[in-house]
């Protein structure tokens, strides 16, 4: 059976989730459509080419490979996704996971990793959870993104001052000394080239608007440079071709050789990976539908996610995902259908398969330069320090997670920011949550269970109503508990005890084990217990799990005036039978 066939078995067992925007674009395509797709696929191939073959060296891998996943991935993204302008291919946000992985695992274990980090993506658009991913906490995201931005920076300085050094060291830290160390070995030409094309990045588009800032500084730069070496005999500016030999073919497809141990060993990578690859695409199309007024299929786009980084790597690609500048860019140029993708993917191969030669002539301070630049955009310093004004626990989740990056790697940091976040999010909504104790009398005058004129509901002697407001949660749960135990009324002038629960929206198994607990120990006290205000989800809860025949159906209620009647009959029962007080009701 074929990837293909595997989708369409799946698509058929998930209820149609896997829509691909492409089969819905070709209806009505018109030649109009057509020519700006194509206008904005040509320009956004040209966008991407210095920025793959950056990202691709930054990851450790040769520049042709990083050309390989823009354009193998770029055309399954656009080919598959569910959003119509995404634009697939390498990103600097992994960069350094990748970096990582490769110095750890090498080649094979990156391959491996992306593959199982393609089946994890494909695995969460089935089951639908695309839509949960895309409520990721903001501060987690500014946090790893400005965490990648500033180590992606740091891993530019050997190339960008022409550093001689026999190794670069993994940590963050020990990177500065080192480059401390060896930075008596500094090339004047280097530095020059690497800053004279951060300045053409960033000064060329308000004098050629139609082209790149990042491709005007890789042919302007790369023509002084070649320029220099060959007619003045300047040499020490190290080019593409000093360090790596160009294959400038697209690559046969290469199995790879999966088993039970080494997917143990690389899970958290391909964890890590698909985490990635799966915010920073659903960001990228979330962006874009904000833009273009369209609305993207998140879980479509997970699978089609997937499937790239399945089938990228067997051509020695890497993790692929959704491009945000690139997507922008497509946008802007006026593609408005999958088409503009493929465009940019064939565009990307064309340049490979004839122009790859020329890559070898570009300087590596240059690169370093394009990749000063896309820190630089990804750092969200702005948004940075403005998060720094929120309140504590996000200051808490932001710097965490930024720190962690940094220091550690994006694993740890992904992973302690989101507990951190859900303890936070848990402590919060504990917080919000209320449990009161009410007697004698309840004011139903903005109620919303009022039947009467009266604004009171006057409740009958010896009963007790616990009010639940929120979720009834495992947070939460220990509030009630404690509320049963120091606000109630002494059990032996209690009769009947009612848990309005009519604000509960949802209640988990903790809620469920402290109301088993309550009616437990209210039954040896001989007390009954009334249910008020159950939704339908919880009553199914309870029938699931046999508390609601334990209690009795008929103290199940669906408001509190339907509780105080029952409330009542079992009170009046209480008296003719006051021998059975202490047994089971209902």
């Amino acid at each position: 059976m074929n990837f293909s066939s595997i989708l369409h078995f799946a698509n058929e067992k998930s209820g149609n989730v896997f829509r691909p925007k492409l089969f819905t674009a070709i209806k009505g395509y018109t030649r109009e459509k057509f020519f700006k797709d194509l206008m904005a696929g040509i320009i956004v191939g040209i966008v991407a080419l210095p920025l793959a073959i950056a990202f691709g060296i930054a990851s450790g891998v040769s520049p042709e490979k990083g050309l390989i996943t823009a354009i193998i991935g770029g055309f399954i993204v656009s080919f598959l996704g569910g959003c119509s302008v995404q634009i697939g291919g390498p990103t600097g946000a992994f960069i350094i996971t990748v970096f990582g992985i490769i110095q750890q695992f090498g080649i094979a274990g990156l391959a491996i990793a992306t593959v199982l980090a393609g089946l994890m993506l494909v695995g969460m658009g089935l089951l639908r959870i695309g839509s949960v991913i895309k409520f990721m906490p903001y501060p987690i995201i500014v946090g790893f993104t400005s965490g990648i931005a500033l180590v992606i920076f740091t891993v530019q300085i050997k190339d960008l001052f022409g550093l001689t050094m026999e190794t670069v060291p993994a940590d963050f830290f020990s990177k500065w000394i080192e480059y401390g160390k060896a930075f008596s070995t500094i090339n004047l030409w280097t530095p020059a080239t690497g800053i004279a094309s951060i300045l053409l990045i960033i000064y060329s588009p308000r004098i050629i608007r139609k082209i790149p800032g990042s491709l005007v500084a890789i042919i302007v730069v790369t023509v002084a440079v070649y320029i220099l070496k060959n007619l003045f005999g300047i040499t020490g500016i190290e080019t593409i071709g000093d360090r790596f030999e160009i294959n400038a073919s697209l690559p046969s497809p290469s199995p790879i050789a999966i088993n039970i141990e080494t997917v143990n060993l690389l899970l958290p990578a391909a964890f890590t990976i698909a985490m990635l690859g799966a915010i920073e695409s659903l960001l990228s199309a979330a962006v874009a539908d904000g833009v273009t007024g369209d609305r993207h299929d998140s879980n479509t786009e997970l699978i089609a996610q997937g499937a790239a980084n399945i089938v990228t790597p067997l051509f020695g690609g890497i993790p692929v995902t959704g491009a945000i500048a690139r997507t922008m860019t497509n946008i802007n140029n006026g593609g408005r259908s999958p088409i503009a993708g493929i465009v940019h993917a064939i565009v990307l191969l064309l340049i490979l398969l004839f122009l790859g030669p020329l890559t070898k002539h570009i300087p590596m301070a240059c690169l370093a330069g394009v990749l000063i630049i896309v820190a630089y955009n990804m750092s969200e310093w702005r948004t940075f320090r403005s998060l720094l004004k929120n309140p504590k626990s996000d200051i808490i989740v932001l710097l965490v997670t930024f720190l962690l990056t940094v220091i550690f790697d994006l694993t740890v940091a992904i992973e302690a920011g989101i507990l951190i976040a859900m303890a936070l999010l848990v402590k919060r909504t504990a917080e919000t949550a209320t449990v009161s104790v009410i007697k004698d009398e309840i004011d139903m005058a903005t109620d919303a269970e009022k039947t009467a004129d009266n604004d009171k509901l006057i409740l009958p002697p010896n009963v007790e109503v616990y009010e639940i407001d929120g979720p009834f949660f495992f947070g939460i749960a220990n509030k009630f508990e404690s509320s049963m135990r120091w606000q109630g009324l002494d059990s032996r002038q209690t009769d009947v005890r009612i848990i309005r629960m009519r604000k509960v929206p949802f209640m988990d198994s903790t809620g469920l084990h402290n109301l088993e607990s309550l009616y437990r120990l209210s039954t040896k006290d001989g007390i009954q217990i009334v249910l008020s205000g159950v939704n339908e989800k919880i009553r199914s809860m309870l029938v699931k799990s046999g508390f609601a025949a334990k209690i009795g159906n008929d103290n199940i209620c669906g408001n509190i005036n339907k509780a105080i009647e029952r409330t009542e009959e079992l009170i009046a029962d209480k008296k003719k039978h006051p021998s059975n007080c202490t047994e089971r009701r209902g």
